[in-house]
């Protein structure tokens, strides 16, 4: 059974919005979430082959998304 490996958890402002970073390893893969932290809903996930590529993409994917919502208010 695999398990996650290189697991790191961060938190970070995003757009002006705390947001708690998790990204971790799984066989040959890296993967990353980002969570608002209050309620902690999901704002995107993203994979990549190394952790700061996972990290990097997920970040750009959260601040699009967090843009695009603050402009729609």
């Amino acid at each position: 059974m695999m398990r996650p490996e290189n697991f790191r958890s961060d938190t970070r402002e995003l757009v002006g919005m705390k947001v708690s970073l998790t990204s971790y390893k799984m066989g040959d893969r890296f993967y990353c979430h980002i969570d608002n932290i209050d309620p902690g809903a999901t704002i995107v996930r993203a994979d990549g082959t190394t952790q700061d590529e996972a990290e990097q993409l997920a970040v750009a994917k959260a601040i699009e998304r967090l843009t695009s919502k603050t402009k729609r208010s």
